[in-house]
């Protein structure tokens, strides 16, 4: 099955853009206005957002978030075939200071999120960072489309490192200088040990593991945002946060990266990931010694 599924993308991708994009004008018109996939979640996410919109700015967010998501479906595609200059073109990204701390022997934290294309970003600092990039990520349940990302995202520098393998090869992998990638924002599977604060205004778990390893290692921390220019063209600025997290208090990174990626979300509202169920977990009054922020907990 991989082969197969390996075989028919690889040859979709040599297609030319202006013919993917065409693709994903009708992977967008199937997904939002025949199937519905996900408008419900994705409606429940903007109105806990944006309360402050009115109906017909959301729906439009709502819109141009579906034709976002089917654009990087169709951009990922490419990356199977993609040349290096076409896609330097498409992904800018300075590397200069991250470089420069790396130079020092030093180890470096980059946190992202789920904004869109996130492969895009990914692949750019796997090409243009010349010292081990470790990308922390989630096994697909399907063994085919896992092995097939795998695939994709092993370029260049990177290394991935799944989450479910972090006991066994995180020891090996951070015992020598690296660069860690990290999707910050992903939902924790275990609510109760994670750290709890306002996204938005409503309560939500953050993972705590980036935090942790930031001051225990005494990182440099970058946090990135993804930012499209236009259809097909991303823009990928570092903002330095701290050159020595382990001189941070306990869950200062995480409020610092909330703020950031609250800031990121607002100024292109519709390409970050609605259908990603940010509020999954409900807070509970006994995760109160697990709250960060400086409003206080809700009363449950």
């Amino acid at each position: 099955m991989y082969y197969l599924i390996y075989g028919l993308l690889y040859l979709i991708s040599l297609l030319p853009f202006f013919v993917l994009y065409g693709l994903s004008n009708l992977i967008f018109f199937f997904l939002y206005h025949v199937t519905g996939y996900r408008k419900k979640v994705v409606q429940s996410n903007l109105d806990q957002a944006f309360p402050e919109k009115s109906e017909a700015e959301k729906n439009a967010i709502a819109k141009q978030f579906f034709k976002n998501l089917a654009d990087t479906f169709v951009e990922m595609v490419k990356l199977l075939s993609i040349s290096k200059k076409q896609f330097a073109k498409r992904a800018q990204m300075d590397v200069e200071l991250v470089h420069h701390y790396m130079q020092q022997g030093r180890n470096v934290q980059v946190h992202l999120a789920h904004q869109m294309n996130w492969e895009y970003g990914h692949r750019a600092m796997a090409t243009l960072i010349d010292y081990p990039y470790v990308a922390i990520y989630l096994k697909i349940i399907n063994r085919s489309l896992d092995r097939l990302f795998y695939k994709l995202r092993t370029v260049g520098s990177a290394q991935m490192v799944a989450v479910q393998d972090m006991k066994g090869r995180g020891p090996d992998v951070f015992r020598h200088q690296y660069l860690l990638g990290l999707i910050a924002d992903q939902n924790p599977p275990v609510p109760k040990v994670s750290y709890w604060l306002n996204f938005f205004g409503r309560p939500a778990p953050f993972a705590t593991g980036p935090d942790k390893m930031a001051r225990a290692n005494d990182t440099v921390v970058f946090f990135c945002t993804l930012e499209k220019l236009r259809r097909g063209y991303y823009r990928f600025p570092f903002t330095l946060i701290t050159a020595h997290g382990g001189q941070m208090k306990e869950g200062e990174l995480t409020l610092l990266y909330r703020n950031f990626l609250e800031n990121a979300i607002r100024a292109q509202p519709d390409n970050y990931l609605w259908s990603h169920r940010r509020w999954k977990w409900k807070y509970e009054s006994s995760y109160k010694k697990r709250w960060l922020d400086q409003d206080p907990p809700p009363e449950v």
